[in-house]
């Protein structure tokens, strides 16, 4: 008995990871996107630059990610 509550745990704790991890990388990227849309109509040559802030967001997806499957394959 107690093992399956432990793995229904495990599995909440992995989906709160990931939809934890899903919006906040939602909210930052909505910042972060808006300005960069508003930097680049004035200033074209800072997009390469710009694309790299706009992808640092999806790193905290893939920590929500890997702590998901730490909590599951334990």
């Amino acid at each position: 008995m107690v093992a399956i509550e432990t793995a229904g745990m495990a599995a909440i704790g992995a989906g709160l990871a990931i939809a934890g991890g899903a919006i906040g990388t939602g909210m930052a990227q909505a910042a972060i996107g808006s300005s960069a849309m508003g930097v680049i109509a004035e200033k074209p040559d800072q997009a390469s630059k710009l694309i790299i802030w706009v992808a640092i967001p999806e790193t905290i997806v893939i920590f929500g990610f890997v702590v998901s499957l730490l909590l599951v394959l334990k």
